[in-house]
């Protein structure tokens, strides 16, 4: 399977993620959605931000040019919000996967989807 259809067909398709991407620890973009206009330099910033929350907590979440709240995080999962949108981060061992979802899907329901397809990479050495 390819890096697009990881974001197309388990992502997406989910209908809890309305826009994501897969990218290594350098930023560098791998798949994303259509649409989903995320940089390099914004996806470094938020790896960088799984070490060092506080360049989170103090900077929020920037992604596609929007400032999302930093909500919690851990070494491995950052969460955001903005408004009635919500971000849910996962940190492999290779890649970083990003979803972005809105209301009514619940913040649990993305992660759900995030986090299976990230166990599934880490299982598959990604």
């Amino acid at each position: 399977m390819s890096w697009q259809d990881y974001v197309d067909n388990q992502l997406i398709a989910s209908q809890c993620v309305s826009k994501a991407c897969i990218s290594g620890h350098d930023g560098g973009i791998w798949a994303k959605s259509e649409g989903f206009e995320v940089t390099k330099e914004e996806l470094a910033k938020l790896v960088q931000g799984f070490d060092k929350t506080e360049i989170l907590t103090s900077g929020g979440v920037t992604l596609a040019g929007q400032r999302h709240i930093y909500l919690s995080g851990t070494d491995r999962v950052i969460r955001a919000k903005l408004g009635k949108v919500g971000v849910h981060c996962m940190k492999t061992q290779q890649a970083v996967i990003v979803a972005i979802y809105e209301e009514p899907v619940q913040p649990q329901q993305a992660a759900s989807v995030v986090e299976k397809l990230g166990d599934y990479l880490i299982t598959c050495g990604y």
